[in-house]
């Protein structure tokens, strides 16, 4: 005899199950270009440079390639200008990051002000250079400095009898190297921006009302709630500084790059043809730079602040 309480009733669906699954479907048909161009531009070579990092391949040679292990890490080691050009990566990234960190912190909190006006235009126009080719920065970095035609010498400086700035091609100029960092502020000025106004204004209304002035009340209150985009700009910035701009393409300008090591792996690559030691000089640039963010992850329990987990202690 069956029981009527041993028959399953089928399992019902949700309501909006088919929708979600039309919008998830969308949704990765959208994604596929981004997601193809990925795998088959991005990921493949990563991995094929750790393969490689394994040989002996060199481009004038393919066919003498075999497995050498770890020879190409072992001969790191010993390489003073390798070590140089990582020493410059690192500080590239000391120098530069902070800078770009404050200027990009400052802008944002002049612009959060309810006095200013057009602030629309003003975001605009200082996040506008940030997607401009690097080349054409430079280059237009070049017609405002030159001394015979260029504004800046002609108007500015030459009439208060300072030194005219001599433009060059390249980063060598520590004056174009500054206004290459300056120009690429927009997104951490955008996602700074973006943090301040989600504060709620009645925080703000509450420390005025205690007499808190616009210093402390940036450093009391702004600066712990916007902290956690400001590690978000801190961990961006810190890809970049280690030539994480070839992956959006930007990085190179007249066959130089903005990080020292990443320009001394494409000449290993395309000067040396030595493609097993360039792909382990990329691999090692990973691993310092993923150690770092480690650290950067570990040590932001200390002084970045997340709503979760506040309102996870507060929860019995």
């Amino acid at each position: 005899m069956t029981h009527l309480s041993s028959i399953q009733k089928p399992k019902e669906l949700h309501p909006h199950a088919e929708a979600r699954r039309r919008e998830a479907l969308t949704g990765l048909l959208f994604l596929s270009p981004w997601i193809l161009g990925f795998i088959l531009l991005k990921l493949i070579p990563i991995l094929a440079a750790l393969v490689l990092s394994f040989t002996n391949f060199h481009l004038l040679t393919p066919g003498d390639t075999h497995f050498i292990g770890l020879d190409n890490y072992i001969k790191f080691l010993g390489d003073i200008p390798g070590w140089a050009s990582l020493a410059g990566s690192l500080g590239y990234f000391l120098t530069t990051v902070p800078l770009e960190l404050g200027v990009a912190l400052g802008l944002a909190a002049i612009l959060s002000s309810g006095r200013l006006r057009a602030r629309g235009l003003l975001r605009s126009l200082f996040f506008m250079p940030s997607i401009v080719s690097v080349t054409a920065i430079v280059l237009i970095w070049i017609g405002l400095a030159d001394p015979h035609t260029g504004w800046l010498n002609q108007l500015i400086l030459i009439p208060l009898g300072l030194p005219p700035v001599i433009p060059t091609y390249g980063f060598g100029d520590s004056n174009q190297l500054l206004m290459m960092t300056l120009w690429s502020i927009g997104p951490g000025f955008l996602i700074m921006y973006g943090a301040m106004q989600g504060i709620a204004p009645e925080i703000q209304e509450a420390a005025r009302v205690d007499g808190a002035g616009p210093v402390l009340r940036f450093v009391g209150i702004t600066l712990p709630m916007i902290s956690p985009a400001i590690f978000f700009s801190l961990v961006i910035d810190l890809i970049g500084a280690f030539g994480g701009y070839t992956l959006t393409d930007r990085s190179y300008l007249f066959g130089h790059s903005v990080s020292p090591m990443d320009d001394y792996i494409r000449t290993t690559m395309f000067s040396n043809q030595d493609l097993g030691y360039a792909g382990a000089l990329a691999w090692i640039m990973f691993a310092v730079a993923m150690a770092i963010i480690y650290f950067l992850f570990r040590s932001a329990r200390n002084w970045v602040y997340f709503p979760e987990d506040s309102k996870d202690e507060t929860t019995f």
